[in-house]
């Protein structure tokens, strides 16, 4: 098989059966042989009904159906552990981004990449959305130490080998972008046009966002402690000037400052720095936690046309 196709599926199934149709007609046409790879990560507007309709009429499909909802990342996981093409692509289902670059990214990768990205350009998101995307990838940097594009999503083709070294990595807070890069594979690259959403609005609100930009730096860098426990060496150093100059002027000049309104402010202010310290290794000790209970990352309640049919 040329090409497997993954899509984690939630919150649009009247895109399913549009991605279905576009994706088969462009890799027909490009003469490619493919199966396509249909997560269902528990949506909650009836998705896994259309994928099941779709699987009884293509054979090519394969249909996924989580026992609940695990994550977009998870579901990616998923359909690259069950893929089979020697070749590899995912994309989301809201089709933003559009089926027919599939073979694009194909075509650049035979000029000797092992992973080919699409960089969106135009992106038709919010101001907001695009200037938190902006700021987390910055962070993302600094913490990690390696620069990111954040025009980069989860659209893609990959060498079987690479997807092989992804799956080996069973970790419980997989970001399937990071993973790849992490890697070290050669990348090549493609600028494609975005589109709006095809339905409905992203899953993704504020709160979640701020989770997932936990994980995912907490999971990948170990930073953040040594910036609390910088961040602790400064206030300890700011303290102690302050206590000095507060004794020179009392035995110099006679006065000592005194009231509780400064000290309230500074205990609350290091009470504060001290609460941060130990929440950073909280998070750090919750994800050493989820690591050794070493529970499945997904569980598959339902599979269609797969090879490990239930």
């Amino acid at each position: 098989m040329d090409v497997s196709v993954v899509v984690p599926v939630y919150g649009c199934p009247g895109a399913v059966r549009e991605l279905y149709k576009r994706l088969a007609d462009t890799l027909e046409n490009a003469n490619l042989s493919f199966e396509l790879i249909l997560v269902d990560d528990r949506c909650p507007k009836g998705s896994w009904e259309v994928i099941k309709k779709i699987c009884e009429e293509d054979k090519r499909v394969v249909g996924i159906h989580f026992s609940r909802n695990f994550g977009q990342q998870r579901a990616i996981g998923a359909g690259l552990e069950k893929s089979r093409g020697d070749w590899v692509a995912v994309m989301d289902c809201d089709l933003q981004d559009r089926p027919e670059f599939i073979t694009e990214l194909y075509n650049k990768a035979q000029e000797g990449y092992d992973v080919v990205f699409a960089r969106r350009v135009n992106r038709k998101d919010t101001w907001l959305t695009k200037w938190f995307s902006k700021q987390f990838y910055k962070v993302y940097s600094y913490f990690t130490d390696e620069e990111f594009d954040g025009s980069v999503n989860n659209y893609s083709i990959s060498k079987r080998k690479v997807i092989d070294a992804y799956c080996r990595m069973k970790e419980q807070h997989p970001t399937y972008t990071m993973f790849i890069k992490w890697l070290g594979y050669n990348e090549g690259f493609v600028d494609l046009e975005g589109d709006e959403r095809f339905e409905g609005k992203s899953s993704y609100n504020f709160r979640k966002k701020i989770k997932t930009a936990i994980e995912i730096i907490t999971s990948q860098s170990n930073k953040p402690l040594y910036f609390a426990i910088g961040l602790g060496f400064v206030m300890s150093f700011i303290a102690l000037v302050t206590i000095i100059v507060l004794l020179v002027k009392y035995f110099y000049d006679g006065e000592f400052y005194t009231g509780w309104p400064s000290i309230l402010a500074s205990i609350y202010f290091v009470g504060g720095i001290l609460i941060s310290v130990v929440g950073i290794t909280g998070i750090y000790i919750g994800n050493i936690f989820d690591e050794v209970k070493a529970r499945p990352t997904y569980v598959i309640d339902e599979i269609i046309n797969g090879k490990d049919d239930l």
